[in-house]
């Protein structure tokens, strides 16, 4: 579960829209009169009059859920957990609507909320953006819901410039990084795709802290790409490539060394053996020719004698 949460000043258009989209259905209200449209739009306006000096008051909140968890994803389901949203971000004791939306693939819903309570008080945004960020999370584990893994979601066919340029890079990214050990390799192999990237240098220093990259005409820093292409993330990637291939080398040379030691040892000991024997059978200096046929016939006796043992089945 994600949410966006957009302020604004007044409460017709707002109302308008959560309420005309086709097949919206408003699971709940509180603090408001609900005859029609207008009774709630005049609901909120009068309430705002208890703090006029306040020049935003109206907090709309679009509560998305993932299509993988839409089997689950009932109408009290998701007006259960708008409620803990609210309550946890601090949205009490005032006036608002929840509405279901059923015009995209992913359920979602609406809460319009005042932010001018009952007592005439504003209710903070202080923190809100990093509040928002943790509740929904908090409550996306609680329940079990899917969690879904950077762009995976997105209709990338439905995108419009600057975006569409930026999910090009992204994706440039994502498939040259791998095979890169420096920003050398790494610039040859985003230039195939029209990209270029120029570091950011920390004022009047060496000293890098970032890196932009270029495509159509757009720019964006690494960081607003995605989290993983800032500067420092691309960097420790390349030098565990690098690291990687160089881990690679040595043990490779290393089998063929030992290999090769291996061979060479059996070469020097076969060589040595035969040596030995080339030594026995070869004659020396006290070779006796009638000490060879002594040995000869031995061994022709022992021969004999195995044939016939063989024979008398001994």
């Amino acid at each position: 579960m994600i949410a966006k949460i957009v302020q604004g000043q007044g409460f017709r258009g707002v109302i308008g829209y959560v309420l005309d989209k086709e097949k919206a259905s408003l699971l709940y209200a509180e603090g408001v009169r609900l005859k029609d449209k207008e009774s709630i739009i005049k609901s909120f306006s009068a309430q705002q009059k208890l703090n006029p000096k306040i020049v935003k008051p109206v907090a709309h909140i679009s509560l998305d859920f993932s299509v993988q968890d839409k089997h689950r994803l009932t109408d009290q389901f998701m007006f259960g957990m708008a409620k803990e949203y609210m309550e946890k971000m601090g949205y009490q004791n005032t006036q608002y609507i929840i509405v279901r939306h059923h015009d995209t693939d992913h359920p979602h819903i609406h809460i319009v909320i005042n932010r001018i309570d009952n007592n005439g008080n504003r209710i903070s945004d202080q923190n809100e953006r990093l509040r928002n960020t943790r509740v929904c999370m908090e409550l996306t584990k609680k329940y079990g819901l899917y969690i879904a893994s950077g762009k995976e979601n997105v209709k990338e066919h439905r995108l419009k410039e600057p975006d569409k340029t930026k999910y090009e890079i992204y994706h440039a990214l994502k498939s040259a990084i791998p095979n890169c050990r420096n920003w050398q390799e790494l610039k040859s192999e985003l230039l195939q795709s029209g990209i270029t990237f120029e570091f950011r240098k920390n004022g009047n220093t060496d000293k890098i802290q970032g890196v932009r990259f270029g495509k159509n005409g757009y720019e964006f820093n690494g960081s607003k790409i995605d989290r993983t292409c800032s500067y420092s993330k691309i960097n420790y990637r390349l030098q565990q490539n690098e690291r990687l291939q160089q881990a690679q080398i040595p043990h490779t040379e290393r089998h063929y060394w030992q290999d090769n030691m291996e061979f060479s040892s059996v070469k020097k000991t076969a060589a040595s053996t035969m040596g030995g024997l080339l030594d026995i059978l070869k004659p020396s200096s006290g070779y006796d020719e009638n000490q060879a046929e002594v040995f000869r016939q031995e061994a022709k006796k022992r021969r004999k004698k195995k044939a016939n043992q063989y024979r008398h089945g001994l």
